[in-house]
């Protein structure tokens, strides 16, 4: 029995060795190499921000629904028309001048006309300066004071939704970048006009809502369209700047391995640093332009080997083709 509980094991490990070589083999038999490189630091401008998503949607959106029940006459805009606060959108009869009117058609035009006079058609009125997005009624349908015959927007934005983590970094007035799903080579130019005191839970996760307002809304902006925004924390411009790699860090202070030339020990140098976009930081002091500083970068080389690869990397179908 014990005999055959150490056949046992010595197959499991066998399985497990076996699978462990093939996942090595599939994911190329890549081993991490690192390159050693020396580069001096330079000048440039950093850009420090907040990278999010959302969805294009009005700022106010503000439903039209008739103040008595009855069938709509007339409707004189569309959908994309700019309107003015007092103009009128649509005309349309309550249930008593509907009837009445159906009633004197039989009776011929002319008593149709005098009624229309007598009896006037109510109109519907726009109480904001808008754009019409939504006409969800036609000439002929009867309504009721529920029924939103048009919705306007004051203006289309981007609400942002920011992570809890990050809802710090936001302040109002703040420069940001956006670019749609559907449109990614376009950037718009925008500000943050509103940040949401009440937070959301969004698949587990705690959000923000933030309005994120164009400057100039382009003409391929719809309601409900995606959008990813770069919102600019802080910017700094014509600053010292070495990559990230190159920093190291001893008791809590960061310092950079500078070159003394050839076949010598690489020197020490205790920095202080600003701010970082993540792939470049900002030297304040303890750096020059002309030191040659040490970065190690992680390399990783694919297997020389035919074949070599994962059979379900989309590297590997492309080659194949």
């Amino acid at each position: 029995m014990r005999k055959r509980t150490w056949i046992i094991l010595f197959i499991i490990v066998a399985v497990v060795a076996a699978g462990g070589l093939i996942v090595f083999k599939f994911r190329g038999g890549k081993t991490p190499d690192e390159i050693t490189r020396e580069i001096e630091p330079e000048y440039g401008d950093l850009t420090v921000t907040v990278s999010t998503n959302g969805v294009v949607e009005p700022q106010n959106r503000l439903e039209i629904m008739p103040a008595v029940a009855g069938r709509i006459e007339e409707i004189l805009v569309r959908e994309g028309d700019r309107v003015r606060a007092g103009q009128t959108l649509a005309r349309m009869s309550s249930t008593d001048r509907a009837t009445l009117l159906d009633a004197a058609r039989a009776r011929g035009a002319e008593t149709v006309r005098m009624w229309e006079e007598v009896y006037k058609a109510t109109p519907i009125i726009s109480p904001i300066d808008g754009e019409v997005i939504v006409r969800e009624i036609e000439p002929g349908q009867t309504v009721t004071t529920s029924t939103a015959v048009l919705v306007l927007s004051d203006r289309l934005i981007v609400k942002a939704q920011v992570d809890e983590t990050d809802i710090g970094r936001i302040r109002i007035g703040q420069k940001a970048v956006i670019s749609l799903d559907a449109y990614p080579e376009t950037e718009i130019r925008a500000t943050v006009d509103h940040i949401a005191y009440e937070s959301k839970t969004v698949s587990n996760v705690t959000i923000y809502e933030v309005d994120i307002l164009p400057e100039k809304v382009p003409p391929a902006f719809r309601s409900g369209m995606s959008a990813n925004v770069e919102i600019i924390e802080q910017e700094r411009e014509g600053v010292l700047t070495i990559p990230v790699q190159a920093l190291k860090r001893k008791q809590g202070k960061a310092f950079v391995l500078v070159s003394e030339g050839e076949g010598k020990e690489p020197r020490r140098k205790y920095v202080e640093l600003g701010v970082s976009d993540g792939s470049r930081v900002e030297v304040l002091s303890g750096l020059g332009v002309d030191d040659r500083v040490i970065v190690n970068f992680q390399a990783y080389q694919p297997s020389k080997e035919p074949g070599g690869g994962s059979p379900l990397s989309p590297w590997s179908r492309r080659r194949k083709r």
